[in-house]
């Protein structure tokens, strides 16, 4: 893809955006709306539409090379990012759900599900930040490095491997010899059998009596059917895949030059080529801010001196006195020439509130009018406040960002000619404007040093008696300064304060608290998108949200503000998050997904991994100081608890050794001091959730996601994706659609152990002779146990004693009630009609 293919592309998403920033921002500010459903939809709109100019916009980020460019889609991408995570919140706090469901929405928009993918930026952990966490791979592997030996010796130690005699030793040399020998005798022989019944099936014909002509014309027609034959079946299988009867098979190129890989060598290519802009850009403006020293810098400096000095010379003819020169705090001579400017303006400003002063006292008679009307309504009056004011959209601390980068593009970029800029190199006059306010700023500190010093002479020469006052007005000024001063907090004590972070990253490591997890990314976390939704809500049945929308939500809430600084500061602050599930649905994996998208630390705090290390309530607060200050410190990091539920458990075993309850008070006071500047996240995982107290844990995490088991339409691309992956191939002969029925109750993890057990090497070996069949599987899956409905009523009942579960059921009795209260009245009006 082309350079003005990436920029028409950000031109057009821009649009698309200044667009929405028009229907956010009305000219009248909007009435609250006491539809839910209309409010949904409103919200649900716009949602959609910023993720597909989000998607657009990080491909322009990710592929344009032109550096100044890249900071303008920057800004525009954050706050387009941190307005998706604003409009998520919004929904949540509507529909009192984690999950929503937008098939009437897509269906009205004529879009696909995939619109609603969102995608988690390159910028995570490539360009600047890829230098960082390559380095820290690096320390990280040596210091694992350093504790295998010890491992390697101790494994050597317990288990010794049993030594073999001589003799021994040479039976079984002699034992897979003749086996060996055996099996090339039965091979001969068989050879000899062949060639034998040849022979004799020869004899018996005799010497061959067909015409040449014949046998000729007989060639060809069997030749001419099996080409019919061949085509008729090519069409056959080309109208099944069309109808969508048959997948599509998978092409096997011959060289590895497939389009998916030209396309990644392409982009490859394109991001050293931003490397270099970006270096070009740096010297750039280190040698444009020189010659502009050189060139400009004496103009301006001089410009600014005799500025200044009229200034002298009309306060003094104003006031009969030399003017105390404004200080380095309040911003030098650039302060004077803001409050000339604004002098004008301040005094319109100030007749206004006299007018309104003369509207309230009018208002207010009005006001007393309409309260003793009020007050003689009585009940009507009261039915009226109980009445909900309706759902109104919530401030956002990203739409500004937006509408200020909107403007910049309008102004600057949107009519640029770069008809010349092939290339797509730095624009030289941009950096020009930028550096000459800069250079404007540091010059205009060195003239307000000599200008200061000027003053005082001046003052010294004409006003000697003045000077001891003036000099006791500044130090008053300054006193009151001081004690403008704030009052501060109580600091968090600091457990380690002579320890620096290396040493205590190192102790974490061989402690096996921080550990290296394995590559994985979120599109490896397979399922499909549930098109019933909407439709089993419209029918008061409350749906299981699908496996696409754990991606999306996983990715809204632990990845997204964990990538980028600027939006995990303004974006709804979410500091824990706790997975739920039946066993084998992924829950550690998303952990591990998390990471990778991120670049981010992993500290494991499970309780049997912690086991027997740091004990006591000292060391166990040592402890999690440590993990917190050594996660803040390299952020982003991510804190992973696995069966989170013990922490929080009723009734603790007492085979139970893990010491799993001691975390209790050290994790909420942790969450405590966590800030939006912190971007560490507090990940959890449970497999139990309901053996734990709700209270206790629903505050400790304060995002809850239930993951179910994957649904008939996941289960058909888990089966199709996972059987190519470990070297199966697919055929006709196997039926998926009938697996994906056969392991319904099965979990991913479940489905995954059965294609392992299948597909040895033995049995791969064997695919081009005898192709998979799925009775193959069955035998597998029932050596599994799958997921009862039993387990999966738990998971719901445990879901509604949370606060989100409650204030849901209590949403949805009240819109019954209301339907319910609805049909009472009306028989209650007809009955007196009747009367």
């Amino acid at each position: 893809m082309s350079n003005s293919m990436y920029n028409s592309q950000w031109h057009g998403t821009t649009d698309d955006v200044i667009d929405l920033l028009e229907v956010e921002q009305p000219p009248q500010p909007r009435k609250a709306m006491k539809d839910k459903v209309a409010a949904f939809r409103l919200l649900g709109t716009m949602y959609i539409k910023y993720i597909m100019d989000f998607r657009r916009l990080e491909q322009c980020y990710d592929q344009v090379v032109h550096p100044q460019k890249r900071r303008v889609i920057r800004h525009i991408l954050d706050g387009v990012m941190g307005r998706v995570l604003e409009l998520k919140n919004e929904m949540v706090n509507l529909e009192f759900s984690e999950f929503h469901f937008f098939d009437d929405l897509l269906h009205d928009l004529k879009l696909t599900p995939a619109a609603l993918e969102i995608p988690i930026p390159h910028y995570f952990t490539m360009g600047d930040v890829a230098p960082a966490i390559q380095e820290r791979e690096k320390k990280l592997t040596a210091l694992i490095s350093r504790l295998a030996p010890q491992e390697k010796t101790t494994a050597s130690t317990a288990k010794e491997e049993p030594k073999m005699s001589l003799e021994e030793a040479i039976r079984m040399v002699q034992i897979h010899e003749r086996a060996r020998q055996g099996r090339l005798r039965a091979k001969f022989m068989r050879e000899i059998r062949k060639q034998e019944e040849r022979e004799r099936l020869n004899s018996d014909r005799g010497a061959p009596t067909l015409d040449p002509d014949a046998a000729a014309t007989r060639l060809q027609k069997h030749y001419r059917r099996r080409l019919a034959m061949k085509k008729v079946s090519q069409m056959r299988e080309e109208e099944d895949i069309f109808l969508g009867m048959i997948s599509q098979p998978v092409k096997i190129y011959a060289s590895k030059q497939t389009p998916a890989t030209v396309v990644k060598k392409i982009e490859g290519q394109r991001r050293v080529i931003q490397d270099q802009h970006e270096q070009e850009y740096q010297a750039a403006l280190i040698n444009v801010k020189d010659k502009l020293r050189e060139v400009e810098g004496p103009d301006m400096r001089e410009n600014m001196q005799d500025q200044i000095r009229q200034w002298f010379l009309e306060v003094r003819d104003s006031t009969g006195k030399f003017p105390d020169y404004p200080d380095e705090d309040e911003g030098g001579s650039a302060s004077i020439f803001k409050k000339v400017n604004q002098a004008g303006e301040d005094i319109e400003p100030e007749e206004e509130p006299k007018k309104k002063k003369k509207g309230n006292g009018k208002k207010g008679k009005k006001d007393k009018k309409d309260k003793g009307k009020k007050g003689k309504k009585g009940k009507k009056g009261k039915k009226d406040e109980e009445e909900d004011p309706g759902w109104k959209m919530a401030a956002s601390n990203f739409l500004p960002t937006i509408a200020e980068v909107c403007h910049t593009y309008k102004n600057v970029w949107e009519q640029r000619e770069e008809s010349n800029n092939f290339q797509q190199k730095h624009d030289i006059e941009l950096i020009k404007e930028d550096k000459r306010t800069e250079l404007e700023a540091e010059i205009r500190i060195q003239v307000d040093e000599v200008m200061r010093d000027e003053l005082d002479k001046l003052k010294l020469a004409i006003d000697r008696e003045k000077k001891g006052k003036a000099k006791k007005k500044k130090g008053k000024k300054k006193k009151g300064k001081k004690g403008k001063k704030g009052k501060k907090g109580k600091k968090e004590k600091d457990l380690t304060p002579d320890r620096t972070i290396s040493s205590l990253y190192e102790e974490l490591v061989q402690a096996g608290v921080i550990t290296r997890v394995p590559k994985m990314h979120m599109n490896e976390f397979l399922g499909e998108y549930s098109y019933l939704g909407t439709a089993l809500r419209q029918a008061n049945i409350e749906p299981m949200p699908s496996l696409s929308d754990i991606r999306r939500v996983v990715t809204e809430y632990c990845i997204l503000p964990l990538g980028s600084q600027a939006v995990h500061e303004k974006a709804p602050l979410i500091k824990s998050v706790l997975l739920a599930g039946p066993r084998g649905v992924g829950k550690r994996m998303l952990a591990n997904i998390v990471c990778n998208e991120t670049g981010a630390n992993f500290f494991d705090l499970t309780a049997a991994n912690v086991a027997g290390k740091y004990s006591g309530k000292k060391d166990t607060a040592l402890l999690v100081h440590m993990i917190f200050k050594v996660a803040r410190a390299l952020q982003p990091s991510v804190v992973y608890i696995g069966e989170a539920e013990r922490t929080f458990m009723k009734k603790i075993p007492k085979t139970d050794k893990t010491e799993c309850k001691r975390f209790k008070k050290e994790l909420p006071k942790m969450l405590k001091i966590l800030k939006a500047e912190d971007r560490v996240l507090i990940l959890g995982t449970s497999r139990v959730p309901f053996e734990s107290e709700v209270k206790t844990l629903c505050a400790m995490y304060q995002r809850l996601i239930l993951i179910p088991r994957p649904d008939y339409a996941s289960r058909i691309v888990l089966w199709k994706e996972l059987i190519p992956k470990h070297n199966g191939r697919m055929t006709e002969l196997l039926d998926v659609s009938s697996l994906a029925k056969i392991s319904d109750g099965y979990t991913q993890g479940h489905i995954n152990t059965a294609i392992t057990n299948v597909l040895t090497e033995r049995r791969i070996q064997q695919l081009h002779r005898k192709p998979l069949t799925a009775a193959e599987f069955i035998p597998s899956l029932a050596k599994i146990d799958p997921i009862y409905k039993e387990e999966e009523l738990a998971f719901k009942a445990w879901f509604e004693k949370t606060p989100l579960g409650k204030k849901r059921l209590k949403a949805l009795k009240g819109d019954d009630d209301d339907g319910g209260k609805k049909g009472k009245k009306g028989k209650k009006g007809k009955k007196k009609k009747r009367k």
